[in-house]
């Protein structure tokens, strides 16, 4: 099997993509585990079937699919299992969205006949996202491929809500919930999206009832105060010594209300006094449970404002009510002041609106209980963080967790399995029936709880639900616990802490081992990218452009401890070029391999007889086997920019730049073993990188791994490069004295090299070089590789001396470690007429620095340009600086 001439990434990762597909090789059977193989497992974060493939999503699937190629090859049983999320709100939105151009709302649908509209949505798009996944190259379990409203995780999740009613952890209650007055739901926190926008404190008299002065408090939401039911000052707080338990007269509602001591009141913040309204904040109800405060409810589900309110606010929108209300205020002269004040305004992740923290009668999950083993399975090292400093914020989160609000008023998700009689008593069940018994009515009596569970009640079950729990299925006994989940760190506790308490409340052991929290992709100015801001980056446009291998090894270079990653679309043209490198140097190996095999008449084997190998054999095998540990340490600690520093370290300077040029004359040499011996070190060198390169880089490397171990196209699986071991680590090959005797070989080169080029030789001279060497290592070292080092630095002929040449030429030279390297200019170059060329162009460099100096220095320029053209001046001189002094050097060299 040939290379083409070009390397075609979209032809070549379409083609191998499709092989694997058709070999089954992403999946396992779990009768494997039996059998003696280490069990391997990653069950991926479930996008929602409304979503389709960013950049976030190409890191983490990367990771993972890196992860899962890397223990397949290591001989475990490994599978990524993937799956989807039925997103309750996003879905519900997206089919509200689509009936409205129909002039349409869910409610002229019914319920029925709506959720029958989300699931022809979800059959007409809710995959594609698996399809932008195969073409990012990962190889994940399709065959496994879950959704959580697939009847047998419907089955887990009825299990887990009536298990946890049971035992009296799920109750209904009213408490203060993030609530949007469009969608008519509550909503989890991670659907808030907290923006920053301009607004005001205001500072309002609340005078004490026996008129003997005012307390100032200050809010930025001023309709509330209408249900205050405090007044909170700290009671470290000495300007309110004796101050606490007055009375409070309420502005505008007339309502006597008390001033309270509470650690909640900053001391910081405004006058330290501050409102209590229980009903419209969760720090506000916290505070109110524990001094027995009424909660006042002054703003409706729809925005509007409530009966409780009073007159004229009743039934105004609430933003009019705060204008109503600020002017009110300032009209009975309790308006103190009002200052600019940037306001963290919490919008609806799906509709954008304005969220409202809001009492509400839901359904809730009582969490201490639950969070207290999932804080021990941190604290004793069952589940480790990478990095580790997360550990720290998810212990913060459990050790002050408060109830989980787990009701949803949609019509598209779970529905709660609890049934309502008409008096107002109800009871859970799997079914109608079920809960008639408890009840002990007539079914037919009975109406089931319209709110839907929240989508993360389900999404907690994942590692376990995926593989067929609550049933003890063979894929649950093979692969729980999973042994890492990779994720992003904004849901570390709504959903990574949710799946310990229900992994070890249910199965009795922790879902996975290992949490990988992957990077924050930014943008190149280092803002997160939104659609909003249209910053964002689509990694198919990526792909189609570069390459997924490019794409996913640009990734890789910066995925590492490291929580920023910049996105830049030159790191992947660089990774690109990189997989243009690999394809180029690889055709050289395999028609190098053809005609040395041609000449013998056999095909080349490895040598068994290792005291045949050169010097740049064994420093090349050497640097490979460092190459692979490096590789598995990095892998092993989650460390990915490490080991694609080290793979294209290793390809690029080592093999091609190096090991590759030192091979060719060896190649062409007549003696059939000197060839041959240099043909079958770059191909086991070769085929091993390419082992160690697959799970970054999957397409490219069983495209040419498939040319350099030939196999008919559609072979078993076992042909294929993606179940072959991971390179094992191979001690006998390291070679600490080839490694230094091959550095200064390449240090001497480079030496040269730089000499040629600073004097401005043209590439195609000959000239001759010299080396002076002291006494031990360097002189032998030297001595025995004047050959190599002349081919390499091209010059006709390197000779050992005693002492610096100063007489038989025209001599330039540099140190090297323990010795000195000369090249002889002779009649190369002109150098009289090159030094009055350097001299014309330093002089015009330094004219260019005195015009950009004088501008610097003229302070009218640096205060009233703007400051990128200031920058780009200053980058300027330095550049030419720079020029500057390189041109003087190269006089140097030339005795000028």
């Amino acid at each position: 099997m040939e290379l083409s001439k070009v390397y075609d990434a979209r032809q070549v990762e379409e083609r191998w993509y499709a092989r694997w597909l058709e070999s089954g090789a992403f999946g396992a059977d779990p009768a494997g585990a039996g059998a003696g193989r280490p069990a391997y497992c990653i069950t991926i974060p479930p996008p929602n079937i409304t979503g389709s493939l960013h950049i976030g999503h190409a890191l983490n699937s990367t990771v993972l699919d890196i992860l899962t190629r890397w223990r397949r090859m290591a001989g475990d049983l490994a599978v990524c299992v993937p799956g989807t999320d039925h997103a309750g709100i996003a879905t519900q939105n997206v089919v509200e969205r689509e009936i409205a151009r129909q002039g349409l709302t869910r409610h002229d649908l019914g319920r029925e006949a709506f959720v029958e509209r989300c699931w022809e949505w979800r059959r007409e798009y809710g995959d594609r996202i698996y399809l932008q996944m195969h073409r990012l190259g990962c190889s994940f379990d399709w065959s496994r491929a879950r959704f959580t409203l697939d009847a047998s995780y419907v089955d887990a999740i009825y299990h887990e809500f009536l298990e946890w009613w049971r035992r009296g952890l799920i109750y209904r209650g009213a408490r203060v919930v993030n609530w949007c007055p469009r969608c008519r739901s509550a909503i989890s926190d991670i659907e808030v999206n907290a923006e920053e926008r301009a607004g005001k404190l205001y500072h309002f008299r609340y005078p004490f009832a026996d008129g003997s002065g005012h307390v100032v408090v200050a809010t930025t939401r001023p309709e509330t105060m209408l249900g205050d039911t405090a007044v909170a000052v700290n009671p470290a707080d000495e300007r309110y010594a004796g101050l606490v338990g007055k009375v409070v007269r309420l502005p505008l509602a007339e309502r006597d209300i008390p001033l309270i001591a509470d650690e909640y009141a900053r001391m910081d913040f405004g006058t330290g006094a501050v409102k209590v309204t229980p009903a419209h904040d969760l720090d506000d109800f916290e505070c109110g449970l524990r001094h027995a405060l009424p909660q006042v409810v002054v703003i409706t589900e729809d925005g509007a404002m409530a009966p409780a309110a009073g007159e004229p606010y009743a039934g105004m929108d609430r933003f009019a009510a705060r204008e109503a209300v600020l002017r009110d205020i300032a009209a009975r002269g309790l308006l103190e002041r009002t200052e600019d004040y940037t306001v963290k305004t919490p919008l609806c992740d799906r509709c954008k609106s304005v969220l409202e923290p809001l009492l509400s009668e839901q359904w809730f999950v009582k969490q201490a209980e639950l969070a207290r083993p999932a804080a021990e399975a941190v604290r004793d090292g069952r589940i480790r963080f990478h990095p580790e400093r997360y550990a720290a914020t998810y212990l913060h989160w459990l050790d002050n967790i408060r109830d989980w609000c787990i009701s949803r008023q949609l019509w598209w998700g779970h529905r709660i399995p609890v049934w309502w009689t008409d008096d107002g008593r109800y009871a859970a069940g799997r079914n109608v029936d079920e809960a008639a018994t408890a009840l002990d009515v007539d079914p037919a009596s009975l109406r089931q709880d319209a709110d839907v569970l929240d989508t993360w009640f389900s999404s907690a079950l994942w590692p376990q639900a995926v593989l067929g729990w609550p049933a003890q299925t063979p894929d649950l006994r093979a692969w729980y616990p999973t042994n890492v989940l990779a994720t992003a760190q904004e849901i570390l506790y709504l959903w990574v802490a949710r799946m310990v308490m229900t992994g070890l409340d249910f199965v009795g052991d922790v879902p996975f081992r290992d949490v990988y929290i992957t990077p924050t992709v930014l943008d190149e100015r280092g803002e997160r990218m939104s659609k909003s801001k249209g910053n964002g980056v689509d990694p198919l446009d990526m792909a189609d452009r570069y390459g997924a291998d490019a794409l996913r090894f640009a990734l890789m270079q910066q995925t590492g401890m490291n929580q920023d990653l910049r996105f830049s679309e030159e790191r992947v043209r660089l990774a690109g070029a990189f997989c243009n490198k690999l394809w180029n140097a690889s055709r050289f190996v395999l028609m190098s391999l053809a005609e040395t095999a041609s000449r013998q008449g056999d095909t080349i084997e490895w040598p068994v007889d290792r005291a045949l190998l050169t010097t740049p054999d064994r420093w090349i095998l050497s640097r490979l086997t460092r190459c692979a540990e490096a590789v598995r340490t990095a892998f092993e600690s989650y460390r990915f920019d490490e080991a694609a520093r080290s793979l294209y370290a290793f390809l690029w300077d080592d093999f091609c730049d190096w090991y590759v040029e030192l091979a060719k004359p060896r190649l062409r040499s007549d003696d059939p073993g000197e060839a041959g011996l240099a043909a079958s070190v770059l191909r086991v060198t070769l085929e091993t990188t390419l082992r160690l390169m697959h799970p970054m880089m999957p397409h490219i490397t069983e495209a040419i791994w498939q040319a350099l171990q030939p196999h008919d196209e559609h072979a078993a699986r076992e042909a294929l490069l993606m179940v072959q071991p991971f390179p094992e680590p191979r001690p006998g090959w390291v070679d600490p004295h080839a490694e230094d005797r091959m550095a200064l070989v390449i240090d001497a080169t480079r030496a040269l090299r730089n000499l040629r080029a600073e004097a401005g030789i043209p590439p195609g001279a000959r000239l001759r070089g010299a080396a002076v060497a002291g006494v031990g290592s360097a002189a032998t070292t030297l001595s025995e590789n004047t050959d190599t080092i002349a081919h390499l630095a091209r010059l006709s002929e390197i000779g050992m001396r005693d002492a610096a040449p100063t007489t038989d030429g025209r001599w330039i030279g540099a140190p090297i470690r323990g010795a000195e390297v000369f090249v002889d200019i002779g009649d190369a170059l002109d150098i009289p007429k090159e030094l009055e060329r350097l001299a014309r162009e330093r002089a015009a460099v330094e004219r260019d620095i005195e015009r950009a100096s004088a501008r610097l220095g003229n302070p009218q320029f640096v205060q009233r340009a703007p400051a990128d053209v200031v920058a780009k001046e200053r980058a300027n001189i330095e550049a030419l600086q720079g020029k500057r002094a390189k041109l003087q050097t190269r006089a140097a060299l030339l005795g000028g």
